[in-house]
């Protein structure tokens, strides 16, 4: 179950208990391929691990008081890879879904989904229907899985949805702002996130949250996304505390 409670590791920092934590951390996790390639495992067996550490952070965070999760399942590019692999890592959402869905509604998890979801087959997007009405309602920690998705792409979608407002005489070209844009796309009504994590030794945003994440402190990490736990994640919050959020003015001003 995700809200299974696990032991801190001994050798864990502790976290600044006069720093706020971050109201929403996103998460590439990246690496699962390449954990289970140096075990000589299929790469299904590094996603299912991955899992794993998903649970994890999932406890880690609402230990820590972060109010918002956005993780990065499954990219619009991502449709390039095997097709043996698309299909084992859409059979794995569908279990998860089915196996989770009831521990995060009596939880309070409010579970959303961003990206081109027309995309997936229909039986998964049944599940992420009644997944997502199930939990509307909920507001004790917010979930979000990007799947399918692609901040260009999302980006396009955003600015189509406008432009058909202006073709209809809804508003005009000189209305639009930010507010607007960012009322039209997918992650309307979330908080841009505080804290980005890119596990696997990346150092780019691949297509994730490209405009939401104009402000976001980012935190790489060498350490393979199955390997990732509490106490990789305690590290991450720890580095977040000691970034200095100037948002365009001096240290001085701040």
């Amino acid at each position: 179950m995700i809200w299974t409670k696990s032991k801190p590791s001994q050798n864990a920092p502790a976290t600044d208990p006069q720093a706020a934590p971050p109201a929403h951390v996103a998460i590439i996790m990246d690496g699962n391929g390449r954990w289970a390639k140096s075990r000589g495992l299929p790469r299904t067996a590094g996603h299912k691990k991955g899992a794993d550490s998903l649970r994890t952070v999932l406890n880690a965070c609402r230990s820590a008081g972060v109010r918002y999760l956005t993780i990065y399942a499954f990219s619009a590019e991502n449709w390039k890879r095997p097709t043996d692999e698309v299909s084992d890592l859409m059979q794995l959402l569908q279990h998860y879904l089915h196996k989770e869905l009831d521990e995060m509604h009596k939880n309070k998890v409010r579970l959303r989904f961003i990206g081109d979801i027309s995309k997936l087959n229909s039986k998964i997007v049944e599940s992420i229907n009644e997944a997502t009405q199930l939990t509307a309602g909920h507001t004790d920690f917010n979930f979000t899985v990007a799947l399918s998705y692609g901040s260009r792409q999302e980006m396009v979608r955003a600015v189509q949805s406008l432009a058909k407002k202006v073709e209809a005489g809804e508003i005009k070209a000189g209305d639009i702002d930010e507010d607007m844009i960012n009322n039209a796309l997918d992650t309307n009504g979330l908080p841009e996130p505080d804290l980005l994590i890119r596990t696997g030794g990346e150092q780019r945003l691949s297509n994730f949250l490209l405009w939401q994440s104009a402000y976001t402190e980012f935190y790489f990490t060498p350490v393979l996304w199955p390997d990732f736990g509490t106490e990789h994640f305690t590290s991450a919050l720890q580095e977040f505390a000691k970034r200095e959020r100037r948002y365009g003015t001096t240290g001085e001003q701040t």
